[in-house]
């Protein structure tokens, strides 16, 4: 059993990965209105930022692959929501850095 305060790479590569992910002001727009929506499908979110359907598909795609959002199909559109069980553990982490 390794010792309490050893440090786990693959645990801190996991973190470190969702912070960057986090770290651009689009995203952190893209996820205030998912915040407030709840649920958005990438039309509605490009249109909103004014910005274009490719940008906004690109940073859906960072937050996705890192956790942070989910997406559902519904007939022909995709939905996207804040994956709230990922966010925690992301605020909890920087609730403790900040100790």
């Amino acid at each position: 059993m390794p010792p309490k305060n050893s440090i786990n790479i693959d645990q801190l590569d996991n973190a470190a990965n969702k912070l960057r992910a986090l770290a651009h002001p689009m995203r952190v727009a893209i996820l205030e209105m998912l915040y407030d929506k709840k649920r958005m499908n990438v039309t509605e979110i490009y249109n909103r930022l004014g910005i274009q359907q490719a940008s906004a598909s690109h940073h859906l795609g960072i937050l996705k692959n890192k956790k942070v959002v989910e997406s559902r199909r519904q007939g022909k559109k995709t939905f996207y929501s804040i994956n709230e069980t990922e966010m925690l553990k992301v605020i909890d982490c920087i609730n403790l850095c900040g100790k």
